[in-house]
């Protein structure tokens, strides 16, 4: 964990009595991280510290579904998206404050969007351990429950990413500088629309648009919104990952994956602290 980005963690534990204790690496090894109150967080062997405050109540991304979203990532297919992402980056980002990733997944987005911004500092955020694991080979990470809170010190971030995950409006708002942005990533309607009849896959959510605005709203103001589709053509194998990374895994799905042109279609918020 390099030093920029310690310096804005915050003691979870702490943090939920009401205080904002800093954390330090413990001199010995840097083997955990330790606020002035005694209280003490693991780095693993991979590289991501654990900042949760004890058992979270869902684990996330299983190491199948992370398997199968590292293929599919790294094939290429949704490289249209961390460049859109990158570009809205650039145009959002105040200059100063950490870019967090909250739902980082394996870490391939925010390490894209870092690339477009010389001398930022990021850190990936996410429950799943499998997903860390893969995240710290790219950027600091670190474990935390998006719905328990994010360990970080008020106004610590320039830039906030939600893409493809939970949004917690109030913890966004509360980590975000007042010139800083955030910038949401939902799937449009038609999104894999060719695999949800054939595969029984989960449908998005018609009232999506509704959800994310009034999970934002009273805390931030969407300020513009671009739309970006791509045509995929993708193997058998390609279209079992593209299945197996995302929610429609934790469902049974109908026979085996067949290749397949499927259109990808992602929405790109920007959105603005209101107060």
């Amino acid at each position: 964990m390099n030093a920029s980005v310690l310096a804005r963690l915050r003691c979870p534990v702490c943090a939920a009595r009401g205080a904002g204790a800093p954390l330090t690496s413990e001199p010995r090894d840097g083997a955990a991280l330790r606020c002035p109150a005694g209280h003490s967080f693991d780095v693993a062997r991979q590289g991501y510290v654990n900042l949760s405050t004890g058992r979270t109540p869902h684990v996330g991304d299983t190491a199948e579904m992370i398997a199968a979203r590292e293929e599919f990532l790294g094939a290429g297919h949704y490289d249209f998206v961390i460049d859109a992402l990158g570009e809205a980056a650039r145009t959002a980002y105040p200059g100063v404050g950490l870019v967090v990733d909250a739902g980082a997944g394996t870490g391939r987005h925010l390490a894209g969007v870092l690339a477009t911004l010389p001398g930022a500092d990021g850190l990936a955020l996410d429950v799943s351990k499998p997903a860390l694991r893969r995240a710290a080979r790219r950027v600091p990470a670190a474990l935390a429950d998006t719905w328990a809170g994010l360990p970080l010190a008020d106004d610590a971030a320039g830039l906030v990413l939600n893409v493809f995950a939970p949004r917690n409006g109030a913890e966004f708002r509360r980590v975000l500088r007042a010139d800083g942005r955030l910038l949401v990533v939902t799937p449009e309607p038609d999104h894999l629309g060719e695999l949800v009849d054939a595969l029984g896959l989960l449908r998005v959510d018609p009232d999506k648009p509704d959800k994310i605005a009034r999970s934002l709203g009273g805390h931030f103001t969407e300020l513009a919104g671009t739309t970006h589709r791509r045509e995929l053509h993708l193997t058998a194998a390609e279209v079992a990952a593209v299945v197996g990374m995302g929610p429609s895994a934790w469902h049974a799905h109908a026979g085996p994956a067949a290749a397949a042109t499927v259109t990808a279609a992602v929405r790109i918020g920007t959105w603005a602290p209101s107060d």
